[in-house]
């Protein structure tokens, strides 16, 4: 009561998404933002970044002169000033088309190509185009968080297939059969993995494609790392066995060129048989990308130069049985700690240590 006058609240409209209050709770972004929260503040030393795979913030990791020529090069010509078509520009389509045709059987055209604003929008994209009632699609455990997040903001219900450590961290191929039903869209690989830093061989992609043909879905393969590998494994990618299943490759120039804030990726069909575009998914990732952002038409003018580039970066994640102590469940396995060597050397000595002394303070006593 104001001045005899009854005051009453005033009803708004508006209110938050609940899908965008849950989702971000499965990044990697929340997470850190909550730990780094919790700091001591009144403690003057550096945080050591064991997380966060991004070397570009460390003067030891820099991209090759030619990328950063490229870039100057393409801004002075003012020939990419204007709007990108949908799929990208047509040069630097048919740059990636060539670029991955390398390590194919069959030839990949530039209509095959679509460019993303990084691999995250890729997967954004992707899962958006797939979404419909009733859908589930089968995630990797451990695995990358964003497609849980992604797949949890368009409905998509998660059913997560182990990868078996004493296999290599191999797909459980025995449990994706027993998950899938007629509502499963797809299932996604990690290769190279992340976070476990595995290599798969061609004989096991070879069985995920089977696998996958007899479930009638298609392979989602994750190629960010593509190439970046250690040991004498080679790396294969998954659209090799295109002709067996439809096999969507995710990528992006993040982690060879050492740039994750240049925000370039692609979503690439691999699919001979045109068994997408006859199901519709074509129609609907040109859909989706109609209605989102495209990457800055300068930046897709590096594909054009795509074959030019050196391979600098030459860090990789990978996943250590954790102490007793340790419980980490960022990456969907419990007692399992992933850490990235992409940082200064020092950095790592250092973090190292404290990791130790961590250990002795907190391990439990025989």
């Amino acid at each position: 009561m104001e001045n005899g006058t009854t005051t009453t609240r005033k009803i708004w409209n508006f209110k938050e998404t609940e899908k965008l209050e849950s989702a971000p709770n499965l990044t990697i972004r929340i997470i850190l933002d909550k730990l780094r929260s919790c700091l001591n503040t009144a403690d003057t030393r550096p945080v050591i970044p064991l997380c966060l795979a991004d070397p570009s913030a460390f003067p030891c990791f820099r991209t090759t002169p030619i990328a950063e020529d490229a870039i100057v090069d393409a801004v002075r010509s003012a020939k990419f000033n204007c709007y990108s078509p949908t799929a990208g520009i047509l040069p630097a389509r048919r740059a990636v088309a060539e670029y991955l045709s390398q390590d194919l059987p069959y030839k990949l055209s530039p209509d095959d190509i679509y460019l993303t604003s990084g691999c995250i929008q890729a997967i954004e994209v992707l899962l958006s185009a797939l979404a419909r009632p009733n859908a589930n699609i089968l995630l990797p455990t451990p695995g990358f968080l964003f497609y849980e997040a992604r797949a949890a903001f368009t409905h998509i219900e998660m059913r997560h297939f182990n990868l078996l450590p004493e296999k290599e961290w191999e797909v459980d191929l025995n449990a994706v059969e027993s998950l899938a039903d007629e509502n499963t869209v797809a299932i996604v690989i990690i290769n190279p993995g992340n976070p476990c830093g595995n290599v798969y061989t061609d004989h096991h992609l070879k069985k995920v494609a089977e696998t996958a043909r007899k479930l009638g879905i298609l392979v989602i393969s994750d190629e960010v790392y593509a190439h970046l590998t250690f040991g004498s494994r080679p790396f294969v990618p998954m659209g090799v066995f295109g002709s067996i299943t439809p096999v969507i490759t995710l990528g992006s120039i993040s982690k060879m060129w050492v740039v994750p804030g240049w925000r370039l990726g692609w979503l690439v069909t691999n699919d001979p048989n045109d068994i997408l575009k006859e199901h519709g998914v074509i129609d609907s990732i040109i859909g989706y990308l109609n209605i989102s952002s495209d990457p800055a038409t300068f930046i897709q003018s590096l594909e054009l130069s795509y074959s030019q580039v050196i391979m600098l970066f030459d860090c990789f994640y990978y996943a250590k049985q954790a102490f007793d102590c340790v419980q980490c469940v960022v990456v969907g396995l419990k007692n399992w700690l992933r850490i990235t060597f992409a940082c200064e050397p020092s950095y790592l000595e250092d973090g190292f240590q404290r990791l130790n002394a961590f250990y002795k303070r907190h391990a439990k006593k025989q």
